[in-house]
C-alpha cells in the first residue's frame, strides 16, 4: 500500500459535530485501498468508533482553562489506519474499563468495548498538551 493519508479535523467539543466528523471519516475509508475487508463495513465501523471516541471526549475531555476543541487525526501509515482523538480532560484508566461482553456492562463502557472490537490495537495516553486516544486498524 503506497497510500498516504493525513487529515487533522479540529471541532468545538459539542456534539453537534459529530455526524460531520463520521461522514468525513467514513468518506476516507471508503476510498483505502484495503485487502482484509469490505470497504462498506470499514466505513461504518470507523464512523461507529470515531462517534463513540469523541462523545467521550466531548463528555469528559473538558478541561477547567477553557480549551474546548476536540482534535482528531486520521492517517493511513504503512498498511495501518490510525485514527487518534485528542483532548484536555483528565484523562482515565483504559484498563480499568472492563472487557466482558456488551450486555453485561453498564451504560458507561459500552462506547470503549465498541472501540476494542472494531479496531485491531486501543490505547490512551497523557501527552503534554492533553491526553489521546489512538486507534490502529490493519488494512492488509
Amino acid at each position: 500500500m503506497s497510500e498516504i493519508v493525513n487529515l487533522e479535523i479540529v471541532v468545538p467539543n459539542q456534539t453537534r459535530y459529530l455526524r460531520l466528523v463520521g461522514s468525513i471519516a467514513e468518506q476516507v475509508a471508503k476510498q483505502l485501498e484495503v485487502a482484509n475487508c469490505d470497504r462498506d463495513d470499514l466505513a461504518y465501523h470507523l464512523n461507529l468508533v470515531l462517534t463513540e471516541a469523541m462523545v467521550n471526549a466531548i463528555q469528559y475531555g473538558v478541561d477547567k482553562g477553557g480549551k474546548d476543541t476536540v482534535r482528531i487525526s486520521l492517517s493511513v501509515e504503512n498498511k495501518d489506519l490510525w485514527v487518534r482523538v485528542y483532548d484536555h480532560g483528565q484523562g482515565f484508566d483504559l484498563s480499568a474499563v472492563p472487557t466482558t461482553a456488551v450486555d453485561h456492562l453498564d451504560e458507561r463502557g459500552r462506547g470503549i468495548f465498541f472501540i476494542r472490537s472494531l479496531m485491531d490495537s486501543v490505547e490512551y495516553h497523557k501527552t503534554d498538551s492533553g491526553n489521546v486516544l489512538e486507534m490502529r486498524k490493519c488494512l492488509a
